[in-house]
């Protein structure tokens, strides 16, 4: 007889800047045969609003204009902002579009999604697990320098200081949590004390612990399309 389908859930992973978030938000999805929402979150909201791709590609993560054009930010959308109504391409209905998809996609689908505030946006969502990943900095910057072979120790520090400064200040705004901070999140994790598998059987231990998996999870039923 054929398992029925559980409901759909969903896995936000928030992260410091060179904590390996998208590496273990990829092999995560991988593992429980589910969606997987970073850079692809823009595709999708923009098929889902009719709005061009480039338009999302451009403003991806970066601070709303209409609060202080001069600050580009690494998170990315608000369930707090909305469309103009008059035609106009503005941070307000880029953010709210994908809001609206991560919304809609969240009653048909699991998936796991980086970022964005998408724990905030979904947070009466029933099955929704919230993740923050952390490591200490010298962690981080190694993972940052794996990225590419010209940046020093001293330019990698910096650019996470500046990542996390960035997306603490949005998320602080745009939310009633803290980011980073442990009570606002379902679990935590030090990935400098475990590997990428390792975190990934325990955040599958979480959830089967939550009731949000069958003792074998797979894509048929756990709702996914992966």
């Amino acid at each position: 007889m054929k398992k029925p389908q559980t409901p759909p859930f969903v896995i936000s992973v928030g992260r410091q800047f060179g904590s390996g978030g998208r590496v273990l938000a990829q092999a995560l999805a991988k593992e429980l045969g589910i969606d997987y929402y970073d850079k692809e979150l823009l595709i999708k909201a923009a098929d889902h609003s009719g709005i061009s791709p480039r338009f999302f590609e451009k403003n991806d993560e970066k601070f709303p204009s209409f609060l202080q054009g001069l600050f580009s930010f690494t998170m990315g959308v608000t369930p707090m902002c909305y469309y103009t109504g008059t035609g106009a391409i503005t941070d307000d209905s880029l953010y709210k579009a994908v809001s609206d998809f991560l919304q809609s996609e969240s009653k048909k689908n699991s998936f796991v999604v980086v970022g964005r505030t998408a724990d905030y946006i979904l947070r009466d969502h029933p099955r929704m697990v919230s993740i923050f990943l952390h490591a200490p900095m010298d962690e981080c910057v190694k993972r940052i320098m794996g990225r590419s072979k010209d940046l020093t120790p001293e330019k990698a520090a910096q650019i996470a200081k500046r990542t996390n400064k960035w997306r603490s200040e949005y998320y602080n705004f745009f939310t009633d949590k803290e980011w980073g901070h442990a009570s606002s999140y379902d679990l935590t994790i030090d990935t400098s004390r475990v590997s990428i598998p390792q975190a990934v059987s325990l955040i599958k231990s979480y959830l089967s612990m939550r009731g949000l998996l069958d003792a074998e999870a797979t894509p048929e039923n756990t709702g996914g399309n992966a």
